[in-house]
């Protein structure tokens, strides 16, 4: 669906001619001198309004409340949504995944696609007023980052080595071409960590943990639990005039309901995508001076499905699996209960990620194709099969039973189990289930995102963000080894193809939908959302528009 913006400034070409007209008619009637006056009067604060005004705060919620804010050792979205705003990464990315600078203010790629060099700004300080050199890029991506996030262990084994020669340049020399790599460098994946505040700690325990200190347009003023999570302006960012803001709150209301309201009554000024059900974003969008955008996702990307347990019979027949495509109805999740802010998953790849490709078979809604394959194999349908839902509000529930009603029609039987979040968290992680929902990040790369939920080397338990379904095919594993390497990009999408066309005959799992996660927002605030990870880093170029 298309970005709707409801209130925007008038084209600078359409306010001058307006000027010129408004005076030319106070000089041929004087007559007209005080209407001139007023649409002159009008069209200069708009004017005005283009450039941006510093001051005003923010009102946000976050939800669930993050377990912490310190990225290095914690990244859920939750964290992400706050922290992305006390940390920063070398680059940014902008809504076509093109790396942009942030503590990187420019870099080079060799010809052979081995060496990385990266300059960094040179009046960097951290929030306690030590300056950030390459020392601190060193000490996060070569230490503590390899010891508290497996994604940076993924990163990692492409490289060879990360010297600095200078205080302000930083070397990353890789074992092979990879070209996925500088899609790594965002707050989320890789955020710079304070060396002298962390080296030779527990970085579990370190107590600046509950007081973050980073690099970014926000530092960390107050948590109150429950309550709200306090950002100020950092007054020394080493981007002039930048942030605008003084202030960012984010608000702790467990219930989507309440958070309707918030906005409603004007607590809240912003809905971040995914804070309210499906069905009250029309509604809450319609509101005088209200704003959506679905901007923002492009990082990543999220994709849902449900795991199917592969060790587990009838789960382990690929034409199981296939049956399961055929039953789901995912047209009507689509328009029902995603009121249309999704796209039907044509695969394991986001249609957003680079070197996604339309594959072979396609799997529409067909009970009669679905019923067939059952035959086929001789199920029978004896014993209901454990239907575990995301625990993230109605929406999801809703879903479960949805997919519950197209599994009998086809003669499965289903059992929903309900969860909390720590119990699905378990559960998927020790696949104790039969059927699981789930959405995953795609991470801007088909080699950061995807290939850890089909790799048999991710199987072992104890997370549920890798291979949950336990798909062990030894041919997909090599081919994800073949096409991290590749190089250029056109032979990545050549072996990218492969695996998506692979995966569709294998049916790992059953995807469900491309999913959209709309913002809400006060219009008056402007440039709201400016890089692929939305609210999340974005908040440094956001300004209100009086």
């Amino acid at each position: 669906m298309e970005d709707t913006i409801k209130s925007c400034p008038p084209k600078r070409s359409v306010v001058s001619k307006t000027v010129a007209l408004a005076k030319k008619n106070t000089r041929q009637k004087p007559w007209r001198s005080t209407i001139a006056a007023i649409l002159l009067s009008v069209l200069a604060v708009n004017s005005v309004q283009a450039a941006p005004t510093e001051g005003g705060k923010i009102d946000l919620t976050v939800n669930p409340e993050p377990p912490a804010l310190m990225l290095g050792v914690i990244s859920n979205a939750s964290a992400q949504l706050v922290a992305g705003n006390i940390y920063e990464g070398l680059l940014r990315y902008d809504d076509k995944l093109h790396p942009q600078p942030s503590l990187a203010k420019s870099w080079e790629i060799s010809p052979d696609g081995l060496t990385y060099t990266f300059h960094l700004h040179e009046n960097v300080k951290f929030h306690d007023g030590v300056p950030m050199t390459s020392d601190d890029v060193l000490f996060s991506v070569k230490d503590l980052l390899l010891k508290t996030l497996p994604s940076q262990r993924l990163i990692m084994k492409h490289v060879k080595s990360v010297t600095a020669p200078d205080k302000y340049t930083v070397v990353f020399k890789l074992k092979a071409p990879f070209e996925a790599f500088i899609r790594t460098f965002s707050f989320a994946k890789m955020p710079i960590i304070p060396k002298h505040l962390y080296a030779g700690t527990d970085y579990y325990t370190n107590p600046h943990n509950k007081t973050p200190i980073g690099t970014g347009p926000f530092k960390f003023a107050e948590w109150k639990h429950g309550n709200y999570i306090k950002l100020v302006k950092n007054k020394d960012y080493y981007l002039p005039g930048k942030p605008y803001l003084d202030q960012v709150i984010y608000h702790v209301i467990p219930d989507s309901a309440s958070r309707s309201v918030a906005y409603e009554n004007g607590v809240l000024n912003v809905l971040p995508g995914g804070t309210v059900e499906n069905f009250d974003i029309d509604r809450l969008s319609k509101l005088p001076n209200s704003c959506l955008t679905e901007k923002g996702w492009e990082y990543n990307s999220p994709l849902s499905w449900l795991w199917l347990n592969n060790a587990e019979a009838p789960m382990n027949n690929p034409k199981f699996r296939k049956a399961i495509m055929y039953a789901l109805n995912r047209q009507f999740a689509r328009d029902v209960l995603w009121n249309g802010y999704a796209k039907i998953a044509t695969g394991p790849f986001s249609q957003r990620l680079p070197f996604y490709s339309e594959q072979k078979p396609e799997y529409d809604y067909d009970p009669a194709k679905a019923k067939a394959l059952l035959k086929e194999i001789g199920y029978k349908g004896k014993k209901p099969l454990r239907l575990l839902p995301l625990p993230y509000g109605e929406t999801w529930q809703r879903w479960a039973e949805a997919v519950k009603q197209n599994l009998e029609e086809v003669g499965i039987p289903v059992s929903i189990e309900a969860t909390d979040v720590a119990g699905w968290n378990q559960r998927t992680s020790n696949r104790d289930y039969d059927i699981a929902f789930t959405y995953m990040y795609q991470n801007g790369d088909p080699a950061i995102g995807v290939e850890r939920n089909y790799r048999s080397t991710q199987i072992p338990k104890g997370s549920p963000w890798t291979n949950v379904e336990g798909y062990n095919n030894p041919k997909i594993d090599k081919l994800f080894d073949q096409a991290s390497v590749a190089f250029p990009a056109s032979e990545r999408q050549k072996i990218y193809d492969t695996i998506q066309a692979k995966l569709q005959q294998d049916v790992p799992v059953a995807w469900l939908l491309d999913l959209s996660f709309p913002t809400i927002y006060n219009c008056k605030y402007q440039n709201l959302i400016t890089t692929a990870n939305g609210l999340s880093s974005s908040l440094r170029d956001t300004w209100i528009k009086k």
